[in-house]
């Protein structure tokens, strides 16, 4: 079965683990100081931390705001049900808002007639890795979080999307184009933030006895006591984790490059599929992750079975949120979320695929429209 998402694993990050392992020390510890250093110097952000997913990355990063309880967020409902549920449990409304129908993200415009007295934020999902046209959110004059989890090394006019608001987010699962089997990180505009998010993530407590033991000069007798400065769910990231990560980052422009060759490949080969509706590119100063491939096409549903049966896995990402009994918002109708909800699909991209997988995977898709 060709799998629509993917990572590739290789003796680079075995090497890594198993040294992890053998030092003795899995759970948080040097190599996720390592890690971070590497990424910000990689993807030129100023303040980052690595935390244990990037769901609860979008849970800290809605905490960090320190809105209102009861505010109102308004995001995508075209994207993954992270981004609610980090809004719901932080103690805030999610507002779903409807996406651009060629570029399936969040826009100035969708977002100004969701606006009202209790709106506190505005969440944007730079989706499949094509930036947001962030500008004129920004000009609304709402803190924003940015959902950069499918967009590792997409930017924005030349900056690092996730950087570009007042705190974004990244994760790095089993599919992601980074990957350290689960994890995720936080990046933020202001130093104090990051600082902040530092502590909590160690349940609202700023070291660890072993830090404290070890920086105390003598000075503190009784290290295993601590301050809490506020409550918080335990986020650290591990060792072996941070480890696997090292890795990935020294390979990360070989397996972007991978990503950008299927991406241009099914870009040419797919453009003589009548009606098949290809994906945006990113404009002239942007760049594009390549973590999702979405296509819109007449007949989704039989192509998605037809590919199945030729043992090639395809998916919808994702079904729009406002259509989910739990967040009561069925009576709400978002025009192209719900066009996207009948004709989108995402087909494989992923560095692990063959030539002639992928090839496989186009020859199909026309062949099933010829």
């Amino acid at each position: 079965m060709i799998t629509v998402f993917g990572s590739l694993i290789g003796d680079e990050e075995i090497a890594n683990v198993t040294t992890c392992m053998k030092s003795q020390w899995m759970g948080f510890g040097k190599n996720v100081e390592i890690f971070e250093n590497k990424y910000k110097e990689k993807f030129r952000l100023n303040n980052f931390a690595m935390v244990d997913s990037g769901s609860n990355a979008l849970f800290m990063a809605v905490t960090l705001l320190n809105l209102p309880i009861g505010s109102e967020i308004i995001l995508p409902s075209f994207t993954w049900v992270s981004c609610a549920q980090a809004v719901l449990l932080a103690g805030h409304k999610p507002i779903f808002c409807d996406v651009d129908i060629a570029t399936m993200n969040i826009t100035a415009d969708k977002i100004k007639a969701h606006i009202t007295d209790k709106t506190a934020a505005i969440m944007v999902v730079h989706y499949a890795g094509l930036a947001v046209e962030m500008k004129p959110i920004l000009e609304l004059g709402f803190p924003v979080i940015e959902d950069a989890a499918h967009a590792i090394d997409s930017t924005y006019n030349g900056q690092p999307c996730g950087s570009i608001g007042d705190v974004g987010i990244y994760s790095y699962d089993a599919v992601k184009n980074l990957t350290v089997g689960e994890g995720g990180g936080i990046t933020t505009r202001e130093k104090k933030l990051i600082e902040r998010a530092k502590i909590m993530r160690y349940c609202g407590i700023g070291k660890s006895g072993f830090d404290s033991a070890l920086n105390s000069a003598g000075g503190k007798v009784r290290w295993w006591e601590y301050d809490i400065s506020e409550p918080f769910i335990k986020m650290l990231p591990t060792n072996i984790a941070a480890s696997i990560g090292i890795a990935q980052l020294d390979r990360i422009d070989h397996l972007q490059n991978r990503r950008r060759q299927i991406w241009d490949y099914y870009q040419s080969e797919l453009s003589s599929v009548t009606y098949l509706i290809k994906p945006s590119e990113a404009k002239l100063g942007d760049r594009h992750s390549y973590f999702t491939y979405c296509i819109r096409v007449p007949k989704r549903d039989e192509l998605a079975h037809f590919l199945l049966k030729n043992e090639i896995y395809s998916t919808l990402r994702y079904h729009p949120l406002h259509l989910n009994p739990l967040y009561k918002q069925l009576d709400v109708c978002l025009q192209n979320s719900e066009q996207l909800n009948i004709d989108a699909l995402s087909i494989p991209i992923h560095p692990r695929m063959s030539d002639i997988e992928v090839e496989l995977v186009a020859t199909k898709i026309k062949e099933f429209y010829s």
